[in-house]
């Protein structure tokens, strides 16, 4: 038996918007299920957002989302949570990095550490923060 896990996001109207820009960022295939595919409107102005969505690429990296619908409380807070990538070449990262910064805070730049090849930290243009790294050898 095995498990995975998988980052969900809640958005409020960016959640295409931020599936396209991860597709963009790590490749790989984006679904999306509208409320209307679904059959699930409640309100004619939210119809076309997304009820569920996810961005998987051939690496392994997956993301689902969602857009909550406006009659829903919904509070994004401060850094619920991050979403960690940690890649096997810092060359690997970096690709992802300088995507991902497109419009984003840098936390902490993305270079060598006492625990990784590479780690960096981002809050990027919808919200979210990543956590991207590249681990050292152990007993390094």
């Amino acid at each position: 038996m095995s498990i995975t896990t998988t980052t969900h996001a809640n958005f409020r109207g960016d959640a295409r918007a931020a599936l396209e820009f991860y597709r963009d960022v790590f490749g790989g295939d984006l679904a999306v299920i509208t409320y209307r595919d679904a059959g699930g409107v409640t309100d004619e102005a939210e119809a076309d957002q997304v009820m569920w969505g996810q961005v998987e690429s051939p690496a392994g990296f997956r993301l689902m989302a969602y857009d909550v619908p406006g009659h829903t409380p919904w509070n994004p807070g401060e850094r619920p949570y991050f979403v960690s990538v940690r890649g096997d070449s810092v060359e690997e990262v970096a690709g992802y990095w300088e995507k991902l910064s497109e419009g984003a805070a840098v936390v902490q730049p993305l270079g060598e550490s006492a625990w990784a090849r590479a780690y960096g930290m981002l809050r990027d243009r919808f919200g979210l923060t990543w956590v991207l790294d590249v681990p050292a050898a152990h007993g390094a």
